[in-house]
């Protein structure tokens, strides 16, 4: 039985068990969904090709100039139920450009889809969060949006958006991107969760902030002896919100030989932030090839790993001759099986990067890859020098 199962176990004989833990979630602070990503970038309309035709996004809506903004532009892209929004400044002093100067390109914000953004803001600020932005309402002739927002872990924060009462595109301000150039979509369907790293000794605060502050639970937690190869290790637990759509896993760099993934991460970011988005396929097989196709680079595993995968995982639908040929890793859990492979990063720092995820009725986190993943990061770190 692997660690994380044995850890799931635990958490569901304790004597509160996962569904009362999600109950009392769900009661101050209802989290519809991920609403958008926003990252700020050197180049929007450069990293906005870049994601279009590396990973498939589309042309949604547009804010700069020509709609009024006068110091800083953002486009808008969608892939199913994804929505990255990429900023950059048009000037040289700001809040926006201290972010790149300090981080490089990266998360921001991760905006979370709400039915009431004044209830999330007054719910979470009296637990003891730092307001980013008190509840405004914007509006067009598409109704109306609000929005508030609360500070997170380093630089990043976290936005409430209520939609109920707008049909437009996406927010008031911005109009719709028109581009002839759309290439074809990758199969990628929704945000499965978002990994923050922080620094030593704090994933335990931060844990305790999203139980505390936004309602959420603990619903996995992994030690060095999980996650550790023979040089390097790192910790992490997995928060969650009461209805399952929102999962949250916190790392933090635990001691080993050499420098961790994490204490990397955190050295060229300057501080915590959100390390990986992992995205969804219904076909990972589809999706990564394509994505090859178009440019984009996934970590590297010996074919080694695949000499006993069914051994391992069991039987599976697939052919181990093609998720070989494709890198790609099985892990099972007691739900079923999951299919996943890291890309490294997508930006010259060796910070953000993707995971691509083809859930099979498997809802842990792919526990029985991380040596495999992690020893995979290290060949790219011992490449940098920075092991």
């Amino acid at each position: 039985m692997s660690a994380e199962i044995k850890n799931l176990k635990n958490i569901q004989n304790t004597n509160y068990g996962l569904e009362k833990l999600f109950s009392e979630a769900e009661d101050f602070l209802p989290l519809l969904g991920t609403d958008y990503v926003e990252l700020y970038v050197g180049n929007a309309k450069q990293s906005a090709h870049f994601y279009k035709t590396a990973f498939g996004f589309q042309s949604e809506a547009y804010a700069g100039l020509e709609t009024g903004l006068k110091d800083r532009v953002s486009y808008v892209l969608k892939q199913d139920k994804i929505r990255l929004v990429l900023t950059t400044p048009l000037g040289e002093h700001g809040p926006i450009n201290d972010h790149i100067n300090k981080h490089g390109d990266g998360v921001k914000v991760i905006a979370l889809w709400v039915e009431d953004a004044r209830s999330a803001w007054e719910e979470t600020t009296k637990r003891g969060a730092v307001s980013f932005m008190e509840p405004y309402t914007e509006s067009d002739e598409n109704g109306e949006i609000v929005r508030s927002g609360i500070h997170t872990y380093g630089d990043t924060v976290h936005i409430f958006v209520e939609r109920k009462n707008y049909k437009g595109l996406f927010l008031p301000g911005y109009r719709k991107w028109e581009s002839h150039y759309n290439p074809e979509p990758m199969g990628l369907k929704f945000i499965d969760h978002m990994v923050g790293n922080v620094g030593w000794g704090e994933m335990k605060d931060w844990c305790e902030f999203y139980g505390k502050v936004m309602g959420f639970a603990q619903i996995i937690s992994f030690t060095d002896d999980d996650i550790s190869t023979e040089f390097t290790a790192l910790m992490s637990k997995v928060m969650s919100n009461g209805n399952g759509r929102i999962k949250f896993p916190i790392n933090e760099p635990a001691k080993g030989k050499k420098k961790s993934q994490i204490e990397e991460y955190i050295d060229f970011y300057k501080g915590p932030g959100v390390q990986h988005s992992e995205v969804a396929t219904d076909n990972i097989v589809e999706t990564v090839s394509a994505m090859r196709d178009r440019g984009v680079e996934f970590l590297y595993v010996p074919e080694t790993y695949y000499d006993d995968l069914l051994e391992r995982v069991g039987e599976i639908d697939e052919d181990v001759e093609i998720l070989k040929k494709h890198v790609i890793l099985i892990d099972r859990d007691e739900e079923g099986y999951l299919l996943q492979l890291f890309t490294k990063p997508v930006v010259d720092r060796p910070t953000m990067f993707f995971e691509i995820i083809q859930r099979k009725g498997a809802q842990s986190f792919g526990v029985g890859n991380f040596k495999a993943l992690f020893e995979a990061i290290e060949r790219e770190q011992g490449n940098r020098g920075t092991l």
